[in-house]
């Protein structure tokens, strides 16, 4: 049985059943892809309002790109994950709407590359 590339350690309660892992082939710069069921404001997607943080609380540099057409944002680290190390992605609740109504809850999900 083929071992999953991410180890998922900690994920929001209610959200758990949408983290899922699709991956084609393994590579350090993990792309995390978040996918939203309405349109997103684009000025709201940006490394303040997500962003990825190692265990020492230092935030990774990421490129964040935002799809309106399928209304998915990609974090990209810009360096390669490290195996030694634990990561969180946060989704905080500045990200907004179309329509200017902010995420309802924040969303931390804790990882670490195997």
């Amino acid at each position: 049985m083929a071992r999953d590339y991410l180890d998922i350690k900690n994920v929001d309660e209610d959200v758990q059943d949408k983290v899922k892992q699709k991956l084609k082939f393994r590579t350090g710069k993990f792309v995390w892809k978040v996918k939203f069921n309405i349109p997103l404001d684009p000025r709201t997607v940006n490394n303040n309002n997500l962003y990825v943080m190692d265990s020492s609380q230092v935030v990774l540099p990421t490129n964040i790109r935002y799809n309106n057409e399928t209304n998915e944002i990609e974090v990209e680290p810009t360096q390669s994950y490290s195996s030694e190390e634990e990561y969180v992605l946060h989704i905080s609740t500045r990200v907004k709407s179309a329509g200017g109504n902010k995420l309802k809850n924040p969303v931390q999900v804790q990882f670490k590359i195997d």
